[in-house]
């Protein structure tokens, strides 16, 4: 009897911890299921938030394929990470909400860092500089060479934008549109009297060999940084950021900044 008590003793002991081998087991399979990195590589795909945005996002000519600095960006993660990039067109109002609902994995689209951002979702660091400035009709540039000088303008600005933060903040009077190619629209038109944008979009879409030879900019009210979008507590964040690491080292990133004429903007350090 003494023996079998010994032996059913050695179960019980066993059997408790077979139990907790199991329990570390299925905690270590929850916490593998709380990764944005495995939940993308096993759907296969890196679904990617962006808007029209040149020279970030924006269809190539004659077709459906997305490309731009961002765009391209995205696309050397998505190989490094073994799986297709979908590119996704959002309302950029809707971004926060895009990502918790996973309609989208990352916000990849020239994104400013404001504190709304920051605060909603888990953003990689900065890797390009930007500001927000004031777009104008050439022939009335020379009127617009100050903040004081903006007051009774009427603006057009992207809904959800750094641009619709910033004409909050100098309480300028201000119509939100859905992108920033439609605020330049509406200067355009003459149906705003101005537009704040990104100064890197004024770069690549007004001026001289443009479709806005006849817009501006003038004034610049603020200076930013760019960052990409995650959800809270995404481990593609750290990954994303190895990668930018990468791609400086190996002049991947320099390449592409050359390519679409970023390169002035291009945060190195």
């Amino acid at each position: 009897m003494k023996q079998m008590g010994k032996i059913l003793a050695a179960a019980a002991a066993a059997a408790i911890m077979l139990s907790g081998c199991g329990s570390a087991a299925s905690s270590s399979s929850t916490a593998s299921s709380d990764s944005d990195v495995d939940y993308i590589k096993n759907k296969g795909t890196l679904i990617v938030g962006i808007t029209d945005f040149a020279p970030m996002d924006y269809k190539k000519d004659g077709s459906d394929e997305w490309i731009g600095f961002d765009a391209d960006l995205a696309k050397a993660v998505g190989k490094d990470l073994g799986v297709e990039v979908q590119f996704e067109e959002i309302d950029w109002d809707n971004k926060i909400l895009e990502l918790k609902n996973k309609s989208i994995d990352a916000v990849w689209n020239g994104m400013t860092l404001t504190n709304e951002v920051t605060k909603s979702m888990n953003c990689t660091d900065p890797y390009l500089r930007n500001a927000q400035t004031v777009v104008v009709p050439s022939d009335k540039a020379d009127k617009y060479s100050d903040k004081d000088s903006l007051k009774d303008l009427s603006f057009a600005v992207e809904a959800g934008s750094a641009g619709e933060s910033t004409a909050k903040d100098n309480g300028f009077d201000y119509t939100a549109v859905s992108s920033q190619s439609d605020a330049l629209m509406n200067v355009e038109a003459g149906t705003s009297d101005a537009a704040i944008i990104d100064l890197l979009m004024a770069g690549a879409m007004i001026g001289e060999g443009t479709s806005y030879t006849d817009l501006t900019h003038t004034v610049e009210l603020s200076e930013e940084e760019y960052g990409i979008g995650c959800r809270q507590g995404s481990d593609l964040t750290d990954y994303i950021n190895k990668e930018l690491d990468k791609f400086k080292e190996d002049g991947t990133l320099q390449k592409l900044a050359e390519q679409y004429g970023v390169q002035d903007a291009l945060i190195t350090d």
